[in-house]
C-alpha cells in the first residue's frame, strides 16, 4: 500500500497557522519593548515636577547619554532608530493579523466562536491607529518639528523643552488631546499585556491568567496616569 499525501489544504493551514504565531511574537516582544520605553518616558516627564533647571538638566543628560564612546545625541538616534524599527515592526504585524482575521470572519462558525474577541481585537486597531495618529503630533509638537502652538514658533525659537511643554498644556484643547490619547493608550496597554503574555505562553493556568490581567491593567494605570499628571498640572497651575 502506498500512503496517501498529504492534502494541501492541510498543509497551507499549517503554514497559516505557525505564520500567525509568528506575527503575534513579533507584537509581543515590539511591544514589551514600547512598554519599556514608556516607563522611562513617563519618568523622564514628571521631571517636570522638579522644575525647569530638573527638567531641562535631564533632557540635555539624554544628549550626553553615552559621550565619549558615543557622538552628542548618539543615543537619542540610536534609540530612535530602535524604536522606529519597532513601530515598523508592531504596525506590520497588526495590519496582517487584521486581514487574516476579516478573512477567518467570512464564514458564520467563526464570527460566533469569536464573538468577544473580535469586539477587543477591533478596539485594539482603532485604538492602535489613533495612537499612531497621536505619536505623529507628538513628535512633531516636542520633538523633530518642535511646535509651539501658545506662540507659534517652530524649532530652536519654540523656547527650551521645559517651556515648549509649559506653553504647550497650558492650551486646554491640547492637553483635552493628550488626555484622551492616554486613554486609548491605558486601553491599549492593558488588552496588549493579556494578548503578549498570551502568546508567550504565560497564562496556561488561572492564577496566571489573573496575574497577567491584573498587570495590564496596573501597567495601563501607571503609564497613562503618570503621563497625565503633568499637563493636568501645568493646565492647572501647579507647574508654571
Amino acid at each position: 500500500m502506498t500512503s496517501r499525501p498529504a492534502r494541501p489544504s492541510l498543509v497551507k493551514g499549517s503554514r497559516a497557522a505557525r505564520s500567525t504565531i509568528a506575527l503575534k511574537m513579533l507584537m509581543a516582544v515590539s511591544g514589551a519593548l514600547f512598554i519599556a520605553f514608556v516607563l522611562a518616558h513617563m519618568y523622564g516627564n514628571l521631571k517636570a515636577f522638579g522644575g525647569q533647571d530638573a527638567f531641562n538638566g535631564y533632557a540635555e543628560h539624554l544628549r550626553e547619554l553615552g559621550e565619549p564612546l558615543l557622538p552628542h545625541e548618539g543615543f537619542l538616534w540610536l534609540s530612535r532608530a530602535g524604536l522606529l524599527l519597532a513601530l515598523v515592526v508592531h504596525v506590520s504585524a497588526a495590519v496582517a493579523l487584521w486581514r487574516r482575521a476579516g478573512k477567518a470572519r467570512s464564514t458564520q462558525y467563526v464570527v460566533k466562536k469569536n464573538k468577544h474577541s473580535s469586539v477587543s481585537s477591533h478596539w485594539m486597531r482603532w485604538g492602535g491607529v489613533t495612537l499612531l495618529l497621536f505619536i505623529v503630533w507628538h513628535l512633531l509638537n516636542f520633538s523633530f518639528g518642535k511646535v509651539n502652538v501658545q506662540t507659534g514658533e517652530v524649532g530652536s525659537a519654540a523656547g527650551d523643552p521645559y517651556t515648549l511643554l509649559v506653553d504647550s498644556f497650558q492650551v486646554w484643547w491640547l492637553t483635552a488631546i493628550y488626555l484622551l490619547a492616554m486613554v486609548a493608550l491605558a486601553l491599549h496597554l492593558h488588552h496588549g499585556t493579556w494578548s503578549a503574555a498570551q502568546t508567550l505562553g504565560l497564562t496556561n493556568n488561572a492564577r496566571a491568567r489573573r496575574n497577567a490581567k491584573a498587570l495590564g491593567l496596573v501597567i495601563a494605570t501607571v503609564v497613562a496616569g503618570g503621563f497625565s499628571l503633568v499637563p493636568v498640572f501645568v493646565l492647572a497651575g501647579v507647574i508654571d
